[in-house]
């Protein structure tokens, strides 16, 4: 068993004695690095992973992959081979729907997540007919910088433009998904949302509570697609608390790091 760095997997801070490993999957456009204030304020009572797709940082010379059956059928086995703790995993947006399919094949591998969080994105089997991914360089960045509000108008034009065919590929990869019906997960699901988030309706949010046999619970949090870069403490109490009710009390709870 391994948690160490691969092609696939950022470990930012490490663990020497985890209770639980938490892998986390970005969002459309975005990196493992994303989720280092994540891991830092976690570890070392839960060992934070960050998932790398190629096509960006330092996988940008590699080919994006465009499909997110493709994604979850590269990442699993990466994970397979970290199960020696318990694992959770966390997605925000795009990563939601990576991270549910992922979950999907570790089930049927014989290995149950502890729980799924699903942060910003609608439940799988919702449906919105969008092709943004289609559209001009220009209608993706206008795209990008409504969605990511603050944090991406700040950025030049000319940056965002360097990251464009990451962020194509991730915007085909989440519009043109389709959800296969299939047996519910057995692991409990807390989907998280922006009470304002034009991608993600309160219904369709709720809807997630349909994909597991177990557990499910709505978070709701005032903001739009990147509530969380505003809720920071807030996400990690539910992280924490999560965790430590899924693991019986294994993982510490918020405000015993």
């Amino acid at each position: 068993m391994s948690s160490e760095n691969s092609a696939w997997i950022r470990n930012f801070h490490g663990a020497p004695d985890p209770h639980t490993r938490l892998v986390c999957f970005p969002h459309a456009g975005g990196a493992a690095t994303y989720y280092y204030g994540l891991s830092a304020a976690l570890t070392p009572s839960v060992e934070v992973l960050g998932v790398q797709y190629p096509g960006r940082q330092d996988r940008r010379a590699e080919p994006c992959l465009d499909d997110v059956g493709d994604l979850a059928d590269a990442i699993t086995p990466e994970l397979l081979e970290r199960t020696d703790r318990p694992i959770a995993l966390f997605g925000h947006s795009l990563g939601a729907t990576i991270a549910f399919e992922v979950a999907i094949r570790l089930e049927k591998a014989g290995v149950t997540p502890v729980v799924l969080f699903a942060s910003g994105r609608r439940a799988p089997s919702t449906f919105r007919d969008e092709n943004v991914w289609q559209a001009d360089d220009d209608a993706i960045i206008a795209s990008l910088k409504a969605m990511s509000g603050a944090t991406a108008a700040m950025l030049d034009d000319e940056i965002l433009r360097m990251i464009l065919p990451a962020v194509r590929a991730d915007y085909k990869a989440a519009e043109t998904y389709r959800y296969q019906p299939g047996p519910r997960l057995h692991c409990p699901i807390v989907a998280l949302t922006g009470d304002d988030d034009p991608q993600v309706t309160l219904n369709e949010a709720g809807v997630w509570g349909e994909h597991t046999e177990s557990d499910f619970e709505l978070k709701v949090f005032y903001g739009g697609h990147f509530y969380l870069d505003f809720h920071t403490e807030a996400v990690l109490d539910t992280i924490r608390t999560t965790l430590w009710e899924v693991t019986d009390g294994a993982a510490e709870p918020a405000g015993h790091q």
